[in-house]
């Protein structure tokens, strides 16, 4: 109330001294609403991580880019999948395994249906808890000869062999999570069938001949799975629909959540079904719309994935070529001093900007490792290079974490950021969180926070033009939706036509009507 007392002089004082304390970036709006809620995040900081995580949750966090839908789904989930589809639960290895071929589980084995019967017994539910620790980062205490790395890789082939047909429940489970913490985007990293890529690629071996190798994989018949992937990732959507009850009068929260999909290629194989796989991957974002884009899996410090990486990245610059309209996205630098011989950390970050041409960099933990980092980070900042910054996933895979993770280089240097979570059900988080760890370890602001939730959306690969003028740069939108309030419920007739035309703009349209609701709120 005191504020609405003071004179406008006053209030623009004010203003300018709060924006300015909590380092206002280049181009936010200075308006009174958001000054209010720089305060009220203050004060809920000043009552401690449970009140400041409440107001994080509110907050409007625009997309999800960096977050694979495997790991994203918990542990709980699985369970339910194995039940439901006959798998048995190797006790001793705490993992799924197939049931014999007359449907029945092997000694030492017990069926996934019939632990979840009885639970109230307490051999089943230690069991059951085991299995939650195993498939997770639940519990998880690093000893002798077993990382945080190696328990966090291991759980995916220990709650692997659930049928596909699931992917619609999963897409729903995170996308109802998302909506949840005021997310409205969500593009997940999943790996559609590629059984006769990779057959055809080891009958016809290695070939450094590029465009050879290329030809003989098409003539043997590679994009006959493109069909296949479009049609398993559009059922998905169709039975997540359902669930949610989308496009009804009973919509579900997780239908305002748009979903789209990254490629994954799966980086620690031979090279010749390294490239067959990402041959297929470049065909199908091309013909496929809701594929936007490609990216590169598995252990960066995994044998092929380091002895084959420059070679990875000059199949990522052919391929280019070849298809110009396809964004890829990378995971690089996650790596850390000691996981790899060091000459391994100096040149990851480099060579996927400049030969792999990604357009973001998942991860990027080990920048200040690489040649002449400066210049790199000038680099980034230069061509808007966004980084993908995964702070939980950091920390159990890798132990980088507080004053080692370069997130205050990248801010410094003008890097453009965004929050993701990589894998949440795994790390058993979500973005809130990392949004809390942000602003605890790195003592970041709301002001700073808005920029990066406005940051995910400025570098989705949605189709389209953005609504902001000039790139990463909060300040003017495009001529079209200039000269009325930012995010209003009903833009000008011209700001509509422009907004429908470019998905990507409109996505950032609804950012900002989010951030209109939620700061009038203080």
């Amino acid at each position: 109330m005191l504020l609405r007392r003071l004179s406008s002089f006053s209030l623009a004082v004010v203003l300018a001294a709060g924006l300015a304390a909590h380092a206002a970036p280049t181009g936010v709006s200075a308006d009174w609403h958001a000054l209010r809620t720089v305060r009220a995040m203050d004060a809920a900081r000043k009552q401690g991580p449970p009140a400041l995580q409440a107001f994080l949750a509110q907050m409007p966090k625009g997309a999800d880019l960096h977050v694979h839908l495997s790991g994203a789904v918990y542990a709980e989930s699985w369970l339910r999948a194995a039940g439901q589809d006959g798998l048995c639960i190797d006790t001793r290895e705490l993992r799924f395994a197939a049931p014999g071929p007359d449907g029945h589980c092997a000694d030492g084995q017990v069926a996934a249906a019939q632990m979840l019967t009885t639970m109230q017994q307490p051999a089943s539910q230690s069991l059951y808890d085991k299995l939650i620790d195993s498939f997770s980062m639940r519990s998880f205490v690093p000893s002798a000869g077993w990382s945080g790395h190696d328990q966090f890789f291991a759980t995916f082939s220990r709650f692997s062999g659930t049928r596909k047909s699931h992917a619609g429940e999963w897409i729903d489970e995170v996308a109802s999570r998302a909506a949840a913490q005021n997310e409205q985007y969500l593009e997940l990293m999943d790996t559609p069938g590629f059984s006769h890529a990779a057959q055809l690629a080891a009958k016809i071996g290695w070939d450094a001949d590029l465009p050879a190798l290329r030809q003989r994989l098409i003539d043997g018949g590679l994009f006959q799975e493109v069909a296949p992937a479009q049609t398993a990732v559009e059922d998905a959507l169709h039975r997540r629909d359902q669930i949610e009850h989308c496009h009804t009068d009973r919509a579900q929260p997780g239908c305002t959540v748009t979903v789209r999909f990254l490629y994954q290629i799966l980086r620690d194989f031979p090279p010749e079904q390294v490239f067959a796989q990402t041959l297929l991957g470049f065909e199908t974002i091309s013909r496929v719309p809701e594929f936007v884009g490609i990216n590169f899996v598995q252990p960066e410090d995994a044998y092929y994935s380091m002895r084959d990486y420059t070679r990875q990245m000059q199949m990522l610059d052919y391929l280019h070529r070849l298809y110009p309209k396809v964004h890829i996205t990378l995971h690089a630098g996650e790596l850390a001093p000691g996981l790899v011989p060091p000459d391994g950390l100096r040149f990851h970050i480099r060579q996927a900007i400049e030969l792999g041409h990604a357009e973001r960099i998942g991860h990027g933990v080990d920048v200040m490792n690489e040649d002449n980092a400066q210049a790199l980070l000038k680099e980034m900042a230069l061509h808007h290079i966004m980084v993908e910054i995964n702070l939980t996933s950091n920390d159990v895979i890798l132990g980088i974490r507080g004053r080692n993770h370069p997130l205050p280089q990248y801010l410094h240097a003008g890097v453009p950021v965004a929050l993701s979570t990589d894998d949440e059900g795994v790390s058993r988080i979500d973005l809130t969180h990392e949004y809390l760890r942000a602003a605890d370890e790195f003592n970041l602001g709301y002001l700073q926070l808005k920029q990066m939730a406005r940051t995910s959306l400025e570098h989705d690969f949605l189709p389209g033009n953005s609504l902001w003028l000039h790139a990463d740069r909060f300040s003017a939108t495009v001529p079209a939706c200039a000269r009325q309030p930012l995010g209003a419920e009903k833009p000008s007739p011209a700001c509509r036509s422009y907004l429908d035309a470019n998905p990507h703009a409109a996505q950032q349209w609804e950012l900002e009507r989010r951030f209109r609701v939620f700061e009038a709120q203080w």
